[in-house]
Formats: C-alpha cells, sequence, structure tokens
C-alpha cells in the first residue's frame, strides 16, 4: 500500500492542534529556542541587499516585523513562517522584508489571526521603511558604523 501523501498543514492549524494537545500554556521550563541568526556583517549585507535594491515600484514597499512573544513554540513557528514568507531575520525577534502590498496584507492578518488565538501578552509590530529612512539607520552595540556600509568611503586611508 502507497504512503498517503503529506498534506501542508498551515500555521494557524498547528497552533489549533497545540492548543488542543494543551501545549500552548506557559512555558514552564521549556527550553528557549535555539535559533541561529547569520554573523553581524552577513545580516549587514542582507539589510543592504534591500536598501540598495534598484527603485521600488509603487506595489513594493520595505518593512520590518518585531514581535516580543512570551511562547517558545509559537516564538519559533512565527519565525518559521515569516522565514517562508520571504523575510530576512536580521535579529533574534526582527525581520525585514521588501514585498508587495497583497503579501504585506497577508502576513499582517495571519499574524493577527495567530495573536488573537490564544491568550497572551504577546506583541508583533509591523513598520514600514522606506529607503532614505533605511539609509539613517544607527547600529548600536557592535563596532560597525553603518554609515560606512551604506555609504562606504571612496578613500583608504593606511
Amino acid at each position: 500500500m502507497p504512503k498517503p501523501k503529506k498534506v501542508a498543514i498551515g500555521l494557524k492549524e498547528r497552533l489549533q492542534r497545540m492548543q488542543a494537545a494543551g501545549l500552548l500554556q506557559h512555558n514552564g521550563g521549556v527550553a528557549a529556542d535555539s535559533d541561529t541568526i547569520e554573523s553581524l556583517p552577513d545580516r549587514i549585507r542582507t539589510i543592504l541587499g534591500i536598501i540598495r535594491h534598484q527603485p521600488q515600484k509603487a506595489t513594493t514597499m520595505n518593512y520590518m516585523i518585531m514581535y516580543d512573544i512570551e511562547n517558545n513554540k509559537v516564538r519559533k513557528m512565527i519565525s518559521k513562517y515569516l522565514e517562508q514568507q520571504g523575510c530576512i531575520r536580521i535579529q533574534k525577534s526582527v525581520f525585514m522584508a521588501n514585498t508587495d502590498h497583497p503579501k504585506f496584507n497577508a502576513i499582517h492578518a495571519t499574524l493577527k489571526d495567530i495573536n488573537s488565538f490564544y491568550e497572551n501578552a504577546d506583541s508583533i509590530i509591523l513598520v514600514p521603511v522606506n529607503v532614505a529612512d533605511a539609509r539613517s539607520m544607527k547600529l548600536i552595540g557592535s563596532n560597525v558604523s553603518i554609515e560606512n556600509i551604506v555609504d562606504p568611503p571612496t578613500t583608504l586611508f593606511i
């Protein structure tokens, strides 16, 4: 007998199944997810790839998604969902994306549905970012100057 085909389960249905199984309670000692993120130079190259992208069509936009999600399992599922949607992780709980308005609206609707699905004190913020604002970003906490990355100098001092 052949194996039954795998049916893709959406994020909302997975969360419903987790809730039915009693797995969406507070973390209660569950280890934090161990998502790995790229090195800082790789993340900066990725951000610059979005910022320096060719002129955008009126139907596309840059935006950042930031979240503070208490439940480790939900947080992990949302981060995987965002990566599947083409969002680029720039920090553990911050993603950047360049998509069209319908996809932005679909991501927003999905995240809103998930957040309203179970009792929580979580927050998810979606912030449109224009190219000029992205170029004026400042980086704190590392020896990397965002100004030198966005507009590299043309002179080399030795």
